[in-house]
């Protein structure tokens, strides 16, 4: 049967699944923008996936400590309404005629830092909308909904691409962050922030607290290194891919979204799959094996080429990187929030987003590079290679950690006290 996890949970998916669908429509949306409207070169289609975000991880530095010490629904209703002002600018500026690439870039450097933020406070919201038993069933959902809107939108908004212009799944994305928005405002239950012990506004120290944590455990650190280079190959191929597919081998739009959209359904098993395995193997068994069997895959992009055949050996690739990583995510999501301390949350989830994307931004400049100096495909086959090594970072088998989700709620209940104490932080 299917788990309730309340009305208050409820709401807060909704708000989830709303911004995840019209991102899903908007997948790639800058630079698509950047090739179709302003004719951008490799190089610049990677530095606007690359500087972009870069720029956004360092804003978020600064605001990491600042969401842990408010309120998390305000601070993600602010960061949908920023994000929803700041996409409206693109469309604006091209009716205008004044799109640039530096515009992009902007537009891109803010919305990273207000997804950080917000995925910092909504992880911290979780941990207190819902039981620690549950925390795997709620982020399997989540891990659900957003491969389920990947594989509905890309192929709408290809169509729309074609139909309406390169901008129309902008509009749908900034409209959607003003939904969530809407959807959040339903949640009246509100929690107490963590305090601080003086009055200082942000302490050096503090900038560097979620860092701490992950470094100091040996399991999350090295989850988070594995995540760091399995996370920067993935997505700096994604460009080279838009200019490969695009432009050197002619596929429309709507072939494009369609190649990242239907392997997205293997999203769904993924994650559904997640709990049962868990059980099954145990967490870190799921760690070693899903792991690597996520990274396998990559290499195969090499081999894309014209047509039917070349469409088809995208989504076979991509499905089975999605299968296995929609499995991987929510374990990991729920050992990460069951292994940090309530007052660190929104820091650590912060320092593991900034990092990710900080890599992100650095694989994804030097494939560029690699590009322009060698040629695509010599950078998608480099991307292929080096991910092959990731597995050796991931933690090693350990009787003593716990292997179940019930015994990893336990030890956030130690770190964390009771259920019920910190439920009587919620008004």
């Amino acid at each position: 049967m299917r788990r309730s996890l309340g009305r208050r949970f409820g709401c807060l998916w909704a708000a989830y699944a709303v911004s995840a669908y019209g991102t899903g429509l908007g997948f790639g949306a800058l630079p698509l923008i950047a090739v179709l409207a302003l004719h951008a070169a490799p190089s610049e289609v990677s530095a606007l996936a690359a500087v972009g975000p870069a720029v956004g991880a360092l804003i978020a530095v600064k605001l990491a400590p600042w969401v842990e010490f408010h309120r998390t629904r305000p601070v993600m209703i602010g960061m949908d309404l920023i994000r929803f002002a700041v996409l409206a600018t693109v469309p604006v500026a091209y009716a205008l005629g004044l799109l640039s690439l530096v515009q992009l870039l902007v537009v891109s450097a803010v919305v990273a830092a207000a997804k950080i933020a917000f995925n910092a406070a909504s992880g911290a919201y979780l941990k207190v909308l819902v039981a620690p038993e549950d925390l795997l069933v709620a982020n399997a959902r989540f891990e659900s909904t957003n491969w389920s809107s990947i594989a509905v939108g890309p192929p709408l908004g290809g169509a729309a691409i074609g139909l309406l212009g390169p901008v129309i799944t902008v509009v749908a994305d900034a409209l959607s962050y003003l939904l969530s928005a809407l959807c959040l405002t339903a949640i009246r239950v509100r929690e107490e922030p963590a305090r601080r012990t003086d009055a200082n506004p942000v302490r050096a120290g503090e900038l560097l607290d979620g860092w701490r944590h992950i470094l100091g455990h040996p399991v999350l650190r090295a989850l988070y290194l594995n995540n760091l280079l399995v996370s920067g190959l993935i997505m700096a191929t994604e460009p080279l891919l838009a200019v490969l597919l695009l432009r050197e081998l002619g596929f429309p739009p709507w072939q494009y979204g369609l190649a990242f959209a239907l392997p997205c359904l293997g999203g769904l098993v993924g994650s559904r799959l997640a709990r049962r395995v868990v059980a099954r193997l145990g967490v870190r068994r799921v760690f070693r094996t899903v792991g690597t069997l996520r990274v396998v895959w990559l290499i195969g992009l090499v081999l894309v080429g014209p047509g039917v055949l070349g469409l088809v050996t995208v989504i076979v690739v991509e499905l089975a990187i999605i299968v296995f990583m929609s499995l991987y995510t929510p374990v990991l999501a729920t050992y990460r929030l069951q292994h940090t301390p309530r007052h660190l949350v929104a820091r650590t989830l912060s320092a593991w987003s900034i990092g990710q994307l900080a890599s992100i931004a650095l694989f994804t400049a030097l494939a560029g590079l690699l590009a322009d100096l060698t040629s695509l495909r010599t950078a998608l086959l480099t991307a292929g290679l080096l991910i092959l090594a990731s597995p050796l970072l991931l933690p090693g088998q350990d009787s003593s950690d716990s292997s179940s989700p019930s015994s990893g709620s336990k030890n956030a209940a130690t770190e964390d006290g009771s259920t019920s104490a910190r439920r009587d932080g919620v008004h």
